[in-house]
């Protein structure tokens, strides 16, 4: 964002509940971005370790006492909000995932300029009267909204088919290609496996251990990847709800490596990285595993095909919810290394080309000037009117 020599710092609230997984990583780039563009960054959020992080980049960390999912404390939570947001004073506040979107536009109500960004929609989590509610939700909050941010197209599709008239901006995701590169699969695989075989199949699946991200349909599928082949091993990398499930019907050629503080070196140990979600907006996962040069399989939801190139998705690309498909694909690349290279060259320039994050960072300014410098002639119009 370009800043005018003379005029003040704009100042940005982003208000995020989760503080984990992928949108703990798009608010902590974004942040560090407008940081670095002379803006002033304020997050609202949970105490957590992306609290720690955002403050280690300089931002003013406001504590957000809030729940992940939406429920009775809501009314309490949304007044909270509405004090940070009366202490703060922001030009704009940018609220993340459907938790932050409720209480934030609830706190706000379009006083100020307020983008939404759902990160995959609240009404594809639940079904029935609950899913109903979300959408009824959405399309009335949408007023308070002067911009939904959707992070694929096909996101932006499926809040239009739910009703939801927002004025849209589809910014995909974006990834740091500096930090997320490729290394010596057999070199990092010892580090991170000392005690298994650096040379035997390994396939890293990276995500919250939770129904969105569908570990238990890769652990159904795992048993038919083994008889193919033999040898195989499956590192689930993530914690979450469903961790004690998952773990009570893995087999033992899965390894649980919880919550890790970095999750590059197991992209670069993985001969293949899998991402079986049920929904998505736009996975970050598949782009990281891209930008370290890896092959991956993704379930065609959300932005998947769009985050694909061409000429990967007849092998990168699988139905949801289909175990036996899944284990096809799986199987059928682990035993080809010069397919996977070649799909996993193909991925990185993909990525270098189109996901790179200081691409996202400048599409979302480019959104905030739109929007501030809008805000900026309808007050002076209000003004001069009431002069």
């Amino acid at each position: 964002m370009h800043l005018s020599p003379t005029a003040p710092p704009p100042r940005v609230l982003h208000v995020t509940q989760p503080v984990d997984g992928g949108v703990a990583r798009v608010v902590t780039d974004l942040a560090g971005a407008q940081l670095a563009a002379g803006l002033h960054v304020t997050v609202a959020c949970p105490d957590s370790l992306l609290a720690a992080r955002l403050a280690d980049l300089g931002a003013d960390v406001r504590h957000w006492a809030a729940t992940r999912a939406p429920g009775p404390s809501l009314a309490d939570e949304a007044r909270r909000l509405a004090r940070i947001v009366e202490d703060v004073r922001p030009c704009l506040l940018h609220a993340h995932s459907a938790k932050a979107g409720l209480a934030g536009r609830l706190a706000v109500r379009g006083r100020i300029p307020t983008v939404f960004q759902p990160h995959a929609w609240s009404f594809e989590a639940v079904d029935g009267v609950t899913a109903a509610l979300a959408r009824g939700w959405e399309r009335w909050g949408a007023r308070w909204a002067a911009r939904v941010v959707c992070v694929s197209e096909a996101e932006r599709r499926r809040g239009v088919e739910a009703g939801v008239r927002g004025r849209w901006s589809v910014v995909p995701n974006g990834i740091d290609v500096e930090r997320f590169r490729p290394a010596d699969a057999d070199a990092v695989r010892a580090r991170m496996l000392p005690d298994g075989d650096p040379r035997g199949p390994l396939v890293v699946c990276v995500g919250r251990l939770c129904r969105q991200k569908g570990q238990d349909v890769l652990l159904a599928a795992w048993e038919s990847v083994l008889r193919r082949v033999p040898g195989a091993r499956l590192v689930l990398v993530g914690d979450g709800p469903d961790q004690g499930r998952l773990r009570a019907v893995a087999p033992g050629s899965v390894l649980f490596a919880g919550d890790v503080a970095d999750v590059v070196p197991w992209y670069q140990a993985a001969d293949l990285v899998v991402l079986p979600s049920r929904w998505e907006g736009m996975a970050l996962a598949p782009l990281e595993a891209m930008a370290c040069g890896r092959p991956v399989v993704v379930t065609d939801v959300g932005g998947a095909r769009e985050s694909l190139p061409p000429d990967l998705l007849p092998h990168c690309l699988v139905p949801a919810l289909a175990p036996a498909a899944l284990a096809a694909a799986v199987a059928g690349l682990l035993p080809d290394p010069p397919l996977r290279t070649a799909l996993g060259d193909q991925g990185r320039r993909h990525v270098l080309s189109t996901y790179d994050v200081r691409r996202t960072a400048q599409a979302v300014a480019d959104v905030y000037r739109e929007l501030l410098d809008a805000h900026a002639v309808s007050t002076e119009r209000r003004e001069s009117v009431a002069s």
